[in-house]
């Protein structure tokens, strides 16, 4: 019998202390800028402001690979948005994300006021359209892409904010949400290996968007690189999430990708800004 007391939600919550874990001193209940902090911009139209996180690793592996296709109008500037010290809360930032998450883009080639871009799939898909790559125009072909991606906006959110924060980030460990998301982690998991299980790619035998979304969350945790949960999971067991991952990961523009806006581990694999391309080499 447990002598733990029950939570028993009050009829109202309220917002009256942090909850602790590795985030608490940022989390709020409520939205909007924080202090008045105005973005740097650089020489080239595009501007990302991000962190290299998952979400973020998204887009930077996406215009290195624009940049490996001879896409010259991909060239950009990358700035730092420390999530930690609470960046994502400056005016500047707000303005181009509401929603204060990163990564942002600002496309300044366009008429008018600079294009703001904001969810990583939403850039995804804004500089695929915008470059033709990536993100196939024939019907099926584009709308399983599509399918792809959102399979991981919608999944990810039980993986990092699930899994990854019992796992990793709360203030202490509690069997019944790790158990929980740890079953959803490993389903997820498994609907991958079966869609890789015939196909070179995660949309078919073409690389695109839908592999740049969900290999810096699924990839990296197959190859033992997130929340350090690879032997808990089993992620081994995955074979074909395992060979996906590793082809990915040996690419040129992923490894140079991954970099940017790093500020952590090995400094040869750091590039906390970018502004050209001999700031990754």
């Amino acid at each position: 019998m447990s002598d733990t007391t029950p939570y028993v939600p009050p009829k109202v919550w309220t917002h009256d202390a942090p909850s602790g874990g590795k985030f608490a001193s940022i989390n709020a209940p409520t939205a909007g800028a924080r202090e008045e902090k105005a973005l740097p911009v650089g020489k080239h139209p595009l501007q990302l402001y991000s962190l290299a996180t998952p979400n973020g690793v998204k887009v930077s592996i996406m215009l290195e690979e624009l940049l490996a296709l001879g896409h010259a109008g991909a060239e950009y500037d990358a700035w730092l948005i420390s999530i930690g010290d609470g960046d994502q809360f400056g005016s500047g930032f707000v303005e181009i994300n509401p929603n204060s998450k990163i990564p942002a883009l600002a496309d300044h080639s366009v008429d008018g006021e600079p294009l703001r871009v904001f969810e990583s799939g939403s850039i995804l898909v804004y500089l695929a359209e915008k470059f033709g790559a990536f993100l196939p125009s024939e019907t099926r072909a584009r709308t399983e892409t599509l399918n792809w991606l959102f399979w991981q906006m919608g999944s990810a959110p039980f993986l990092g904010g699930g899994f990854g924060h019992f796992y990793a980030y709360a203030p202490e460990k509690y069997e019944y949400p790790i158990n929980r998301y740890a079953m959803e982690a490993k389903r997820q998991l498994d609907v991958l290996d079966r869609q890789l299980a015939e196909r070179r790619f995660i949309a078919g035998d073409d690389y695109s968007i839908a592999d740049m979304a969900i290999w810096p969350w699924y990839g990296a945790l197959a190859l033992g690189e997130l929340y350090e949960a690879a032997a808990f999971l089993s992620v081994q067991d995955y074979r074909h999430v395992q060979r996906w991952a590793a082809e990915i990961a040996a690419r040129p523009a992923v490894i140079r990708g991954r970099k940017v806006n790093r500020s952590w581990g090995e400094e040869s694999e750091q590039a906390p800004e970018r502004h050209q391309a001999s700031d990754l080499d």
